[in-house]
């Protein structure tokens, strides 16, 4: 099995300059976001691939690799939030990397406080469609916090590993919507592992298990709807169906 990340929020610092990238580095593990730093494209693709982040932070001006080639390669696997961190200032500069995939442009110089509050507000988005204003997404009484990676069912937390987090965070974006294991293996463990659908049907199965016990004769036991050979699908609230008690 691979090995679970560290829990909280998970940070990729793609930046060439030490200094810049050890004060960056330090400020965000100083606020609770895991942080994996990395000095150009080739060891930030690396760290993509071990570790899928919660977000990334890019500079553009990298040693290898110019950095909106990079949003591109990131962007054809996976929707993970960007912020870019440049020195280039130019109208053109932010519009291509924001065309590109991006979800944010900082110039440099900035103050760290505005990068903090940056990430924070990206993440709040990254729900995408189906959260609330709050960055919540919520299915009956099914409530998932996508920045602080909260899971609760009726106000009472569920503990999931950071695997089965991300697996639940992938689904819950896209109610109703089919999610291929391909893709989902893709996003969560990175395409050295797109075959591995053991992977996946362990992580559902406990996904599915802790949500039955937070939810005892309630309607999450139907929330993750396997679609055999394919992948999965997360139910829609009106689709939520409480199981059958039988016969009294």
């Amino acid at each position: 099995m691979i090995a679970e990340p560290a829990t909280g929020t998970r940070v990729l610092l793609v930046e060439d300059d030490p200094q810049l990238r050890a004060m960056i580095g330090a400020f965000l593990e100083a606020h609770a976001i895991v942080t994996t730093e990395a000095p150009d494209a080739g060891s930030a693709t690396r760290a993509w691939e071990a570790r899928r982040p919660d977000l990334v932070v890019l500079d553009l001006g990298l040693p290898d690799l110019d950095g909106v080639t990079l949003i591109r390669r990131l962007r054809r696997e996976a929707a993970t939030p960007i912020v870019v961190i440049s020195a280039r200032d130019r109208e053109q500069d932010r519009i291509d990397a924001l065309d590109t995939g991006a979800d944010d442009y900082l110039t440099k110089p900035f103050g760290m406080g505005e990068l903090l509050a940056r990430i924070r507000a990206v993440l709040r988005r990254s729900g995408g469609a189906a959260a609330g204003p709050d960055g919540v997404i919520r299915l009956g009484s099914l409530a998932v916090d996508v920045a602080t990676h909260l899971v609760t069912v009726d106000g009472a937390p569920v503990r999931l590993s950071p695997r089965e987090f991300e697996v639940l965070r992938v689904l819950v974006t896209q109610p109703g919507r089919l999610v291929t294991r391909g893709r989902l293996l893709r996003a969560v463990w990175g395409t050295r592992y797109a075959d591995e659908a053991h992977y996946l049907h362990v992580h559902v199965s406990q996904i599915r298990r802790k949500l039955a016990a937070a939810d005892p004769g309630g309607t999450l036991v139907s929330l993750i709807v396997a679609e055999p050979g394919v992948g999965y699908r997360v139910a829609e609230p009106a689709q939520l169906v409480a199981p059958d008690p039988g016969p009294n």
